[in-house]
């Protein structure tokens, strides 16, 4: 953990910041810490090449300007982590939960073998911030200038770089040093938020986040992955890119990811990611990939369930009387081409 940065933000009152969570559509800035998350960086002379090899996305579209979703998964096609990727002159870089920084890093580095490639763990070395809300755009040009125009755009500033998720929410990279001023900057207009607002939005805007529990239970499309441009299906292999084709242009895909409700009026512990989640026959149909406190009670999450579960039954929460999902709308098809 950085300590640093901890203890500024304690100084800042950022630890105590308020839980309730707040759509991006909120009229002006929310900020929040994402030290929920970590980071690798691949750096060496072969680092595309390698990188490439292993995961599900073209890393040769990862450049100025631009930043991807990818997933590094098993031989059988099972994801083992989703991940944020963007890169500047000294390498890639890997967002991923921080509870799967290390392992990742173990897991990527038997890989290397001879290849000029370096891959460390820098989640102590870089800060992210986390900016949303109907201005943040407006705050973030203040003081930077322009800004990526596309989603998944990425600008890298020098001292600091911005990645653009939507035109209301915007992540902010940089050293400690750095991110401690922007912090005192952008907190002058900005509402201070924790980090599990964060977390709902990724949520409400359907974009899945692999985690321990969960490790090795999705093929990619499972959780929705080829409509969020996380899988290039023109690329050349990888591990587990046979059965992700294979599901893609001769299986039939049988599970997808959906939002849910959870009122959480018969839950007697809040739901958890890896829980499982139950058809009117009393039979596992699914299970919970994230899931964060609703702002008006309740949960939201995100659940990868049998599509005819979906269209003809009711689903519960671990139990035939556990909570019953109600189903929210994504904010993209899940028919999208």
């Amino acid at each position: 953990m950085n300590t640093v940065w901890q203890q500024f933000l304690m100084e800042q009152g950022a630890l105590t910041a308020p839980q309730t969570h707040y759509s991006d559509a909120y009229p002006g800035v929310l900020l929040c810490d994402l030290s929920q998350f970590g980071v690798l960086r691949v750096s060496g002379e072969d680092a595309q090449t390698f990188l490439q090899n292993m995961l599900s996305n073209d890393l040769s579209l990862v450049g100025s300007g631009c930043a991807q979703l990818s997933s590094l998964n098993t031989p059988k096609g099972r994801m083992l982590a989703s991940m944020l990727i963007w890169r500047d002159a000294s390498g890639y870089f890997l967002q991923l939960p921080r509870s799967l920084g290390e392992p990742i890093r173990k897991k990527l580095s038997m890989y290397v073998l001879r290849a000029k490639v370096k891959v460390a763990e820098v989640s102590d070395e870089i800060v992210m911030l986390g900016l949303s809300g109907a201005i943040a755009s407006q705050l973030l040009r203040s003081q930077f200038g322009d800004l990526p125009e596309q989603p998944y755009g990425y600008t890298d500033f020098g001292q600091a770089g911005v990645l653009k998720y939507s035109d209301t929410r915007f992540l902010v990279i940089a050293g400690t040093s750095q991110a401690q001023l922007l912090w005192r900057t952008f907190s002058l207009q900005a509402q201070l938020q924790g980090s599990a607002n964060w977390d709902w939005l990724n949520i409400r805007a359907g974009i899945p986040i692999i985690l321990p529990q969960t490790q090795e239970q999705f093929v990619p499309q499972m959780v929705n992955f080829e409509l969020l441009g996380g899988v290039n299906f023109k690329k050349g292999c990888y591990p587990g890119q046979e059965i992700v084709a294979r599901m893609q242009y001769l299986g039939k895909l049988k599970r997808r990811m959906y939002l849910a409700h959870l009122v959480g009026t018969t839950l007697q512990e809040a739901p958890l990611p890896g829980d499982e989640l139950y058809d009117t026959e009393g039979l596992v149909c699914g299970m919970i990939a994230n899931v964060a406190i609703a702002p008006g009670g309740g949960y939201d999450a995100l659940v990868v369930i049998q599509i005819a579960s979906r269209e003809t039954q009711t689903v519960r929460h671990q139990s035939l009387q556990g909570d019953a999902l109600q189903f929210l709308e994504l904010p993209y098809s899940l028919t999208a081409v």
